[in-house]
């Protein structure tokens, strides 16, 4: 039990003196960065795919 209030203590002495929280600035910056390089991999994703369909659906149709 006293490993537990141990590592409980040290876990918010780390939390509360050691660690370095970055400012709201910083964190909507990371943030904006974050949505705007998964919306371009989204839009590449939606470019190869629908290339693929077209492509797939052209060669079943010469197919018959």
């Amino acid at each position: 039990m006293n490993n537990i209030i141990l590592y409980i203590k040290e876990s918010y002495n780390e939390l509360v003196h050691k660690v370095t929280w970055p400012t709201w600035e910083s964190l909507f910056s990371s943030t904006r960065l974050v949505i705007i390089g998964s919306v371009i991999f989204a839009l590449i994703v939606f470019v190869f795919d629908t290339v693929a369909n077209n492509s797939l659906q052209f060669i079943y149709k010469l197919g018959g």
